[in-house]
């Protein structure tokens, strides 16, 4: 846990329970309404209902039409709307249509996303899992938190897509929960980003892109970003949700690829930061950090998948191909004709495409002047590591091993 709470204000989410007072298994439902697989080709290129303008997805009003917009997380789609009796209804729909009504959040500009009215949640379905947020009174508070819940609510699009489980800790314990934490002018540096036992502190800090430079280039990391600290924290989490608890196949089937996660985890990195990396990493892990322990091999991993797949929908919604003109072509030639969060999707078709994507990515930062977008190589371990969370996801890990019992 962190040292200081910094200085925030209570922001627990009202809405409905999931499921009883229980943390679900790797099998357990979402909420009513959240599909199970969306398999919408154009997921990420999301437009403007009501004149087709193509919007981004924090998008809070058409530059074109000047509607309203907000978005609906249970049917993955942006809604143009038109104000009526103090809600929102859909523009161009029937006053008999059900109407809809802003996440709380909206008020301060940090949220976009939509609630029907006839939900009693005052919280949508990403922003009910804060715990603590700045004090809004601060400008510049809400300048970075706002930067906090554009990355969180991207990743959370992505646990939404694959239905994972989804429990705030006013529904248990050890619910998923974030504190967004701004550091103590008189004690500075002392918000940790981190997790425990469900809960995730992130220094508020860390939404400062100087910041974060000069903190990336102090720990001599090539890549950091808020989103990152998101999903490799969610991580964290999910290792307890559906593999320590979940499919007892599924931890068998972990260990056997990251390594015993029952070793002393702050010996582990203690001995990290002391040492260094382990030697040749390269040719284990993702990056130097997962050599540190297990559970931090798979959250680095975790958070890498889900770069991956993100990425290659973009891809995919903007009908990317690849196709250099040198004599093989092979290794760098795709074409993102699948949609990488489908149940059908293979972990080769990913890391097929990925290849060939990412080196055109950096190619393209290299001709801008800006580092590598994606500055890592996936070596033949790792691919293997992906593949595993590739299948967790998709409730099949550790299924062998079942099996064979």
């Amino acid at each position: 846990m962190p040292a200081h709470l910094g200085d925030g204000q209570a922001c627990k989410g009202s809405g409905k329970a999931l499921e009883p007072n229980d943390l679900p298994s790797i099998v357990a439902p979402m909420p009513t309404g959240v599909p199970r697989l969306i398999s919408d080709p154009n997921m990420k290129l999301f437009s403007c209902p009501a004149c087709d303008q193509v919007v981004y997805f924090e998008n809070v009003t058409c530059e074109r039409c000047e509607r309203a917009l907000g978005y609906d997380a249970l049917s993955d789609r942006m809604v143009a709307l038109d104000p009526e009796d103090g809600f929102w209804k859909e523009a161009g729909s029937h006053s008999d249509q059900p109407t809809w009504k802003y996440c709380d959040n909206y008020q301060f500009g940090v949220c976009n996303w939509l609630i029907p009215t006839s939900d009693e949640a005052t919280f949508c379905l990403a922003c009910r899992h804060n715990e603590t947020v700045p004090d809004a009174s601060d400008p510049e508070n809400v300048r970075l938190w706002q930067k906090m819940e554009i990355a969180k609510r991207r990743l959370f699009y992505a646990l939404i897509r694959w239905r994972l489980p989804l429990v705030t800790r006013t529904e248990h314990e050890e619910g998923l929960g974030f504190d967004f934490l701004a550091e103590d002018s008189g004690q500075p540096g002392n918000v940790m980003t981190g997790h425990d036992r469900g809960l995730i502190t992130i220094a508020l800090v860390e939404a400062d892109d100087a910041e974060r430079v000069k903190r990336r280039e102090a720990m001599g990391e090539p890549y950091r970003t808020l989103l990152g600290h998101f999903r490799h924290e969610v991580g964290h989490w999910y290792w307890d949700r559906i593999v320590r608890d979940g499919n007892p196949g599924a931890l068998e089937a972990c260990r056997a690829l990251f390594g015993d996660d029952t070793e002393d985890y702050g010996e582990a990195l203690k001995r990290h930061y002391a040492n260094g990396p382990k030697p040749d990493w390269q040719n284990e892990y993702v990056s130097s950090y997962a050599g540190a322990h297990a559970w931090e091999d798979f959250a680095e991993t975790w958070a890498h998948y889900l770069h991956i797949v993100d990425t290659l929908e973009v891809g995919h919604s903007f009908g990317v191909v690849v196709d250099p003109r040198v004599k093989d072509r092979g290794l760098l030639t795709t074409q993102i004709d699948f949609d990488p969060y489908a149940a059908n999707t293979t972990i080769e078709e990913i890391t097929d495409a990925w290849f060939a994507v990412s080196a055109a990515l950096n190619s393209f930062n290299r001709a801008m002047g800006h580092d590598d977008l994606y500055p890592f190589v996936l070596a033949p371990a790792v691919i293997e590591k992906l593949g595993f969370i590739h299948h967790l996801v998709r409730g099949q890990a550790g299924q062998g091993q079942m099996a064979a019992a």
